[in-house]
């Protein structure tokens, strides 16, 4: 997997896909997503460094199907809450203080 980590005015900006689908666009309806290198391109990293990067994010933009898949397993995201788009998976993590 790919992560990017970026400090911004609302805190950690953490953005993760699954390697496969970096520059990939994925349609479902009207709802379009391009995983762009300028947003998602990173370090490719191992399942260990997702998870502490999720667990310091205060945003997260989650791309990919085992990206999405762990960072359910680990309790980041609701099952509920994750959009199919075409075929990969999207989640989006806000926490809120």
């Amino acid at each position: 997997m790919i992560v990017n980590e970026r400090e911004t005015e609302e805190g950690l900006l953490v953005a993760v896909c699954d390697a496969d689908v970096l520059g990939e666009t994925f349609e479902s309806g009207e709802i379009s997503l391009t995983v762009t290198e300028e947003f998602y391109g990173g370090d490719e990293v191992d399942e260990r460094a997702v998870v502490e990067s999720l667990a310091r994010a205060d945003v997260a933009n989650i791309v990919g199907t085992r990206a999405v898949e762990l960072a359910v397993e680990e309790g980041f995201v609701d099952e509920a809450n994750v959009l199919e788009v075409g075929s990969t998976r999207h989640a989006q993590l806000l926490r809120l203080y």
